[in-house]
């Protein structure tokens, strides 16, 4: 996969938390992504500090940091 698709991919999850925090799940419903490029798309915006994760109840919350 291209760096610019990963690229691409993580402004679509960007877009989709503007909204606020999210679950794993509501992401990728929101972004249509699949589960490879979703966490490709996750990391890369963890890479450059621009999301935080909160694990409550083992389920996975994303939101922007």
């Amino acid at each position: 996969m291209k760096k610019e698709t990963i690229g691409a991919n993580a402004g679509s999850v960007w877009q989709a938390l503007q909204e606020g925090e999210l679950e794993v799940k509501a992401v990728k419903k929101a972004t249509k992504l699949t589960d490879k490029d979703l966490y490709l798309a996750l990391g890369w915006l963890a890479r450059e500090g621009k999301v935080k994760f909160n694990e409550v109840e083992k389920e996975l919350f994303i939101s922007l940091a």
